[in-house]
C-alpha cells in the first residue's frame, strides 16, 4: 500500500467519527507532517449551523495546536460519486497553513485525485495584504 493509499484509509476511519446528524454528509481528513506524524479530523455539526466545523479544519487545528507547522499531504474523503473539494472556508485555512501540502480528494468508491491549493483558491488572500494595509 502506498503512503497516499494509507492516508486515504486513515481519513476513511476518521470519517467514521463524524457527527453530522443534520446533513448526513460525513467527511474525514488526514494531514501528514514533514516528520511523518498524522493528524486526523472529521466534520462536527451543531444545531447552530454556523458553529459546524469541517474535517479539514479539525485536522489542521489539531496539528497546529501541537506546534506542527510543516505539512506534506492532506487527504479528504467523502462518500460521493464526484470527488468533493473543500469548502471555501477550508480552502482559506489550507492556503494559510498547508499551502505546500499535496491535497488528495478521495471517495469511498476508490477514486482519488491530487489537486493544488492554487487551483482551488486562485488569487488567495493572506497576511501579505494586511502588511500592505498597515504600512500606509
Amino acid at each position: 500500500m502506498s503512503e497516499i493509499e494509507n492516508l486515504i484509509e486513515i481519513a476513511k476511519q476518521a470519517r467514521n467519527c463524524s457527527l453530522a446528524p443534520f446533513s448526513k454528509f460525513l467527511v474525514g481528513a488526514a494531514l501528514r507532517t514533514e516528520a511523518g506524524k498524522i493528524y486526523t479530523g472529521c466534520n462536527i455539526e451543531s444545531a447552530s449551523y454556523g458553529l459546524t466545523v469541517c474535517a479539514e479544519r479539525v485536522a489542521i487545528w489539531k496539528a497546529l495546536s501541537e506546534c506542527e507547522r510543516d505539512f506534506t499531504d492532506l487527504v479528504i474523503v467523502v462518500d460521493t460519486e464526484a470527488l468533493t473539494p473543500p469548502c471555501g472556508t477550508c480552502r482559506q485555512i489550507i492556503w494559510e497553513y498547508c499551502k505546500h501540502a499535496k491535497i488528495t480528494l478521495a471517495n469511498l468508491r476508490g477514486q482519488s485525485e491530487v489537486v493544488d491549493i492554487r487551483e482551488l483558491l486562485p488569487k488567495a488572500f493572506d497576511a501579505r495584504f494586511l502588511k500592505d494595509a498597515t504600512s500606509k
